[in-house]
């Protein structure tokens, strides 16, 4: 089952601040090309801006453009991360 919120939005501060809640869920980063990460956190929105603050990580040095979430409680997130990375596949997710 793919991200409730599967129109991708893009990775930039503005589009972050504007469209990711501050609230407990998932998130995806993707490139044009490819699915590149896939993790839970207590703040959508404050994880993905940190990600934007370090551009010195093998993340964003591969060029993500996009950003999907869905909020969903703590209790689930690991059975809904991995569900996720199985369908998607981001590389950095690979183990």
């Amino acid at each position: 089952m793919p991200f409730e919120q599967c129109f991708p939005r893009a990775l930039t501060p503005a589009s972050v601040r504007a469209y990711a809640p501050a609230a407990s869920g998932m998130y995806g980063i993707s490139s044009a090309r490819e699915w590149i990460y896939i993790s839970e956190t207590a703040s959508i929105q404050s994880a993905l801006l940190l990600h934007l603050d370090d551009r010195n990580t093998a993340l964003m040095k591969s060029q993500p453009t996009g950003f999907v979430y869905e909020v969903c409680n703590p209790e689930s997130w690991q059975s809904r991360k991995n569900r996720l990375i199985l369908e998607y596949g981001p590389r950095f997710n690979r183990a």
